[in-house]
């Protein structure tokens, strides 16, 4: 009886465990977004930038951000241009990855 109580409690921590990991989603914001620094902190790799981004997070019910980086528009896109030359007036984007 105790081995079966310890594997329903095993098997629950397991679950919340990977329920908790679970928990975590990207956003793609603009360089440009107001009122969160992006551009200053985000974008141009300042030292802020962590504060900004846990700060967009929590504006969204997340609790921190995990991680975040400068996006090309083309790794979420077809934004490119055709002929591969340089994208001339386009935003840049910052990737924030926020977890609860």
């Amino acid at each position: 009886m105790r081995y079966l109580l310890a594997a329903l409690v095993f098997a629950a921590a397991l679950y919340f465990n990977i329920s908790a990991q679970a928990e975590r989603r990207i956003f793609i914001v603009a360089n440009n977004a107001d009122g969160y620094g992006i551009d200053r902190c985000l974008a141009t790799g300042a030292a802020c930038g962590a504060a900004a981004a846990t700060v967009y997070c929590r504006s969204r019910d997340f609790n921190q951000a995990t991680s975040y980086r400068r996006i090309d528009p083309s790794e979420f896109t077809a934004a490119t241009p055709a002929h591969g030359s340089a994208c001339r007036g386009c935003d840049e984007f910052v990737g924030i990855e926020c977890a609860r």
